[in-house]
């Protein structure tokens, strides 16, 4: 029987996560019996995929970021799509990036009319720009929905859906043992512990590390036995190292520095287990620290178009998973011009007193989200599986 040959294109973090999770599902449904080639990060390149360009030319976000990279960007979908073409595989998979992704599955399908195309993460038109679902029907067979309201938005637009779940309900177990031994590692003290997580995208290291500094000198005024902890993305490590070094209070850096990615991935999650609190800029590792039940407050700070253009298309007032999962305002969020130094210390201090109901509604979303599937990395492997 000839092997699978699989092209997943992921163009950040998240995607490159949910790539992982997926080669490793497929290998283990097709008995290794699979192939991947295609664009994807460090995690999917530490399962043996060989990615055809850098993954973070295709991390930006926002208006005034994509502009200038608009050439680059235009040559990068050619480049993919004539990559995919000259391949031919059994399925073409997307993975979120829906600007990128459905350029390049547009030409492609025009090539290859008979491709399998499956995008991976639905897009949130629940949320905003509820026409997206429409003009992705054009190129796109199937969907593998993280959400699980959203397979009828897409089946109303004559795809199929499957609600897969997603992979931060079964983040790693971390023992007693394994907190005890990072605290030791680290000297960690009994003081109160705050992770610390300025964003994966350099657009975002450069708006949010300025708010974060400040209100870390604000937090240690207020609690001197505090601690803080910064699991840095791989993806902007250069950039975090830079703009930390400017700050009067010093983070602990979780950097790659050579280490294992999965010894790096259990860190990350041993630091949110330990953790009392996180200031995290909005983003789906609200998920991943609600696995761990680490409460937390979010922010965002966008350029003014972005700011701009989002405020007139969003549908809903929360941008926070949990939030829109449980329905409820229990995470703290702090966006666009309420993303203030003041603000967020309030939320912080208030969070660190009292973590008030937060836990209970983490607790909700992650088993909304699958946390009952004992093999939900499998979910995703076998709606593929079963649409091609």
């Amino acid at each position: 029987m000839n092997k699978l040959k699989c092209y997943i294109i992921a163009g950040e973090l998240s995607g490159d996560k949910l790539g992982a999770s997926l080669i490793d599902g497929l290998i283990e449904v097709t008995n290794k019996n699979v192939s991947f080639s295609g664009i994807g990060g460090p995690l999917m390149e530490s399962a043996g995929f060989n990615s055809l360009f850098k993954m973070s030319d295709l991390s930006l976000m926002g208006l005034i970021e994509i502009i200038p990279k608009i050439p680059m960007l235009i040559s990068r979908i050619k480049l993919t799509a004539n990559s995919i073409i000259s391949q031919n595989p059994d399925v073409l998979i997307t993975i979120d990036s829906p600007d990128f992704c459905m350029r390049v599955a547009k030409k492609v399908r025009n090539a290859l009319p008979n491709l399998k195309i499956i995008h991976y993460v639905a897009p949130s038109v629940w949320a905003w720009r509820p026409e997206r679902a429409a003009k992705m029907s054009k190129y796109v067979d199937h969907v593998l929905a993280l959400l699980p309201f959203e397979p009828p938005y897409m089946e109303a637009e004559g795809m199929t859906c499957d609600f897969v779940g997603h992979p931060a309900v079964s983040s790693p177990h971390v023992s007693k043992k394994a907190q005890e031994k990072f605290k030791k590692k680290y000297n960690l003290h009994n003081g109160p512990i705050i992770t610390v997580l300025p964003g994966s995208r350099i657009g975002e290291i450069k708006r949010m590390c300025p708010i974060f500094n400040k209100v870390l000198n604000n937090i240690e005024k207020l609690y001197p036995d505090s601690q803080f902890i910064l699991p840095v993305a791989s993806s902007v490590e250069k950039d975090v190292v830079n703009a930390v070094k400017s700050w009067n209070v010093k983070p602990l850096l979780l950097l790659n520095e050579g280490k294992d990615l999965k010894e790096l991935e259990h860190d990350k999650f041993i630091t949110y287990s330990i953790s009392s609190a996180a200031l995290a800029t909005s983003g789906t590792v609200s998920l991943e620290l609600a696995a761990k039940k680490c409460p937390m407050i979010v922010a965002y700070k966008a350029n003014w178009i972005t700011t701009k253009m989002v405020k007139k298309l969003a549908k809903i007032d929360t941008a926070n998973l949990i939030n829109i999962i449980t329905d409820t305002k229990v995470i703290p969020e702090h966006l666009f011009e309420n993303c203030t130094v003041e603000n967020i210390t309030e939320s912080l201090r208030s969070l660190l007193n009292n973590d008030n109901n937060q836990i209970k509604a983490m607790e909700e979303t992650m088993n909304r989200l699958g946390a009952d599937h004992k093999d939900i990395h499998l979910l995703a492997a076998n709606s593929v599986l079963n649409n091609i």
